[in-house]
């Protein structure tokens, strides 16, 4: 799977040098969930041809808008096809299948790219032939759209997977925790009565048992508070 190309002005892919510099929101991409950077993907792509429809028309403001929505949509593209080196085998395997698989989304998506690259060339050129290229531009947003869909499909599910993961490891804390907590009551209880029985003697001791019994009551609320949170980000999930 290779990451998308930024067609340059003659059709062909531009060098990493000629690459424009990442605009400040592909800069933000990094703070993005890979589910909303590739929902976001299907955004660009039909502003990508609004914009192309536009510059083909003779606006200036649209051309240059085209290309900036263009780097972007190709910079976030790279990210997602990168995906796999930072997941585990299973969800690695599964967004390679989705991208590079044969009938994988990727080549309908670096096809769309390189059509919306070639008829912003075409159109500041201002060669007659621009027509013909927006025209297919159109014909293939439709698959473009679908291929672009398959992909959140697959981003969403893997997200999912790794925060049941992580909801689950947290629930596993949490019972260790509560179960920490009923063995400090039980000790704390015990202290206290042999506090008791020794009067004057075991004032200090008291003292020592009531503040553990307090710290175990810290601890119940704090876990309470973890479940309910675990729960509703599942609910949330």
């Amino acid at each position: 799977m290779a990451a998308y190309p930024v067609p340059s002005r003659t059709g062909m892919p531009a060098s990493p040098s000629t690459l424009p510099a990442p605009s400040p929101a592909a800069s933000r991409d990094t703070d993005m969930s890979l589910v909303n950077l590739a929902a976001r993907q299907r955004m660009l792509s039909q502003r990508m041809v609004l914009q192309t429809v536009l510059a083909a028309g003779g606006s200036e403001l649209h051309l240059k808008a085209a290309r900036t929505t263009l780097a972007l949509f190709t910079a976030s593209q790279a990210r997602l096809v990168d995906t796999p080196r930072h997941l585990d085998a299973a969800d690695a395997e599964r967004v390679r299948k989705v991208y590079g698989a044969p009938g994988g989304v990727g080549a309908t998506i670096d096809a769309f790219a390189r059509q919306v690259g070639t008829a912003l060339d075409l159109t500041e050129a201002r060669s007659p032939r621009v027509e013909d290229a927006l025209a297919r531009l159109v014909e293939n947003t439709d698959a473009a759209l679908e291929a672009l869909n398959t992909a959140t499909t697959v981003f969403d599910q893997v997200g999912k997977a790794k925060a049941e993961v992580l909801m689950k490891e947290l629930a596993g804390i949490v019972a260790s925790i509560q179960t920490v907590a009923r063995e400090a009551k039980v000790v704390s209880f015990n202290a206290q009565v042999m506090a008791a029985r020794a009067g004057q003697h075991g004032r200090e001791f008291a003292v020592v048992a009531n503040v553990l019994s307090g710290i175990t009551n810290e601890i119940d609320g704090l876990s309470l508070q973890a479940v309910s949170l675990a729960g509703r980000s599942r609910s949330a999930a």
